[in-house]
């Protein structure tokens, strides 16, 4: 096994241990970027670089994309709910 696999497979294994540990969802989705990130140059060392780049559209673009746009949708929610909006009350026909 190559140093630089080595390397990697310590870096990933660190990078899983701070996603699992991060609590701040936004820290979370940038530690999710940064392991997928790792992984594809896993998989570009070890001699898959389709599946490298298939990692880093997946891992380090779109997850992350997800992660930080629903957590704006949630919190955009939950400011609406703090300004007084009754969330029961839509659509209740009255």
């Amino acid at each position: 096994m190559k140093a630089i696999q080595i390397g990697l497979f310590v870096l990933l294994a660190l990078g899983g241990l701070g996603v699992v540990l991060v609590r701040d969802p936004l820290r979370q989705a940038l530690m999710v970027g940064v392991y997928g990130l790792l992984l594809a140059l896993l998989f570009f060392v070890i001699g898959a670089p389709d599946v490298a780049l298939s990692q880093i559209v997946v891992s380090t673009v779109a997850v992350p994309v997800m992660i930080l746009v629903t957590l704006a949708k949630v919190r955009s929610q939950e400011a609406g709910d703090r300004e007084g909006e009754d969330p029961g009350s839509r659509g209740s026909g009255g």
